[in-house]
């Protein structure tokens, strides 16, 4: 699954690439954490928009939210077929700026992995959105990033990893009202190999309260006033857990 993700090109380049008419200013994001609003780029009238919706997908039939579990990932091989995501897949999909995304595993004891591409970014993740309508005509759109198997880059560390649309593909992902979700389900699938670098970070993502630069960096390059960074007990002091390292949410 992808629980989090950076986008940290300038919004101009972000724009440059997805071709939106909107000019948004938004920050460097390094540790994007599902409930949190997220830009996507969909098509209204035919032409690309930007938007921010909500990172957790709610299907519209969902009556109350509060008991319907947090469909942060999508997974590509039930897309067609799973009652939560089958409408949206059909006429729905959109493109998901990012600039990398965070995996845990490696086995053993579970370890935040960073993930960019080689080339660079800003990238596209495959995405699905919907509008979710309340009793008193509250809307509320939000999104899910669409996952697939992992590459042989990434397998070591996690099964899955989120699916990469090339932008000669964005039209082809876009377009429900030309392209049915068959068509554009041929594009779910892992990326290329040799396209990503992975490396170990610092378990101070793990709290989605840290957002800086430092979560990106190599694990063996953290010093110890870094957030997450080992630091050696005095003598005859007590370790205690840390509460920013628990849990990914």
């Amino acid at each position: 699954m992808c629980a989090r993700y950076v986008i940290t090109s300038p919004a101009d380049a972000v724009r440059a690439l997805f071709g939106y008419d909107e000019a948004p200013n938004f920050p460097p994001r390094y540790n994007v954490a599902p409930t949190q609003a997220i830009p996507i780029v969909r098509l209204v009238d035919g032409k690309r928009a930007f938007a921010l919706v909500r990172w957790g997908f709610i299907p519209a039939w969902v009556k109350d939210p509060k008991t319907f579990s947090l469909l942060v990932n999508a997974r590509g091989e039930s897309v067609l077929d799973k009652p939560s995501f089958r409408n949206a897949m059909r006429r729905r999909r959109c493109l998901i700026p990012a600039d990398g995304f965070y995996e845990w595993g490696g086995g053993g004891t579970r370890r935040p992995y960073f993930v960019r591409p080689k080339s660079g970014g800003p990238i596209a993740f495959a995405g699905l959105w919907e509008t979710w309508t309340g009793p008193n005509g509250e809307e509320v759109d939000t999104a899910a990033i669409v996952t697939t198997r992992a590459n042989r880059t990434l397998a070591a560390v996690h099964d899955r990893m989120p699916v990469i649309v090339a932008p000669e593909a964005f039209n082809l992902w876009l377009d429900g009202a030309k392209v049915d979700a068959l068509t554009a389900a041929a594009l779910i699938a892992p990326a290329p190999e040799g396209s990503f670098d992975c490396y170990e970070v610092s378990p101070a993502v793990n709290r989605a309260a840290n957002d800086d630069p430092r979560l990106i960096a190599p694990a063996s390059l953290a010093k110890p006033d870094q957030p997450g960074a080992a630091q050696k007990p005095a003598a005859g002091a007590k370790q205690k857990k840390r509460d920013d390292q628990a849990t990914l949410f």
